[in-house]
C-alpha cells in the first residue's frame, strides 16, 4: 500500500484522475474504510465522534445503508481504496425524504489530489438520479479548506450554529452547506 502511495505523489494530477475507479463499497472494503474513518475520529474534527468503530460497527453501517437504498462508494487506484463518500437522509421525518446528509472520509495521504472531488461529484449525480432534491453538509466552522471545497461544488453555506460540538477540550462551531439538486 505504501509503495503504491508514493508512486501516485509522483505522478500529475490529471494521471491520478484518470486511473480513478469510483464504484459501490463492498463488505471487503471495510477494514480500509474502518481505518480511514478511525484516522478521522481519532484526530479530527470532520467528525464529532470520540470512540474508534469496531468492525462490527461499520459493518452493521454498510448494511444499513444499503437497506436503506442510500449509497456507499469508494474511490479506488490500482486497487487501493483511498477514500469514500455516502448520503443519508438528512432527518427521519418522512417530509425530508428528499434531503440528504453527505459525508466523505479521505485517506489522510490522499488529500489535495482531487479524489474527494470525484467522489463528491458522483455522491452529486447519484442524489439527482435518485430524484432527490437538496444535498446538506454539515462541516466544522474551522475546516475553511471544506468549506471552499464545497463552494467549489455549488454549495452555499445557509446556517452557522456555535458550539454544538465538543471535541478535544474545546466547543466547535458548525457550518451547513446546502446544494439544491435541480438540473440547470
Amino acid at each position: 500500500m505504501k509503495q503504491s502511495l508514493l508512486l501516485f505523489t509522483c505522478l500529475e494530477l490529471p494521471y491520478i484522475l484518470m486511473d480513478l475507479i469510483i464504484r459501490n463499497a463492498t463488505p471487503k472494503d471495510l477494514p480500509v474504510l474502518l481505518d480511514i474513518i478511525n484516522h478521522a475520529i481519532l484526530h479530527t474534527t470532520a467528525i464529532y465522534d470520540y470512540e474508534p468503530r469496531t468492525l462490527e460497527a461499520q459493518t452493521a453501517w454498510l448494511n444499513e445503508m444499503y437497506e436503506n437504498s442510500m449509497p456507499v462508494i469508494v474511490g479506488e487506484i490500482e486497487g487501493v481504496v483511498i477514500g469514500y463518500g455516502s448520503f443519508q437522509r438528512f432527518r427521519p421525518k418522512i417530509g425530508y425524504k428528499y434531503c440528504v446528509e453527505h459525508s466523505i472520509y479521505l485517506d489522510e495521504k490522499s488529500t489535495g489530489m482531487g479524489i474527494g472531488g470525484k467522489i463528491l461529484a458522483a455522491l452529486i449525480q447519484r442524489a439527482r438520479e435518485s430524484g432527490l432534491h437538496t444535498m446538506i453538509g454539515g462541516i466544522d466552522a474551522r475546516n475553511r479548506g471544506s468549506i471552499e471545497f464545497h463552494k467549489k461544488y455549488g454549495f452555499v453555506e445557509k446556517g452557522y450554529l456555535k458550539e454544538v460540538g465538543y471535541k478535544f477540550d474545546e466547543w466547535l462551531d458548525l457550518v451547513f452547506m446546502q446544494l439544491l439538486l435541480k438540473d440547470d
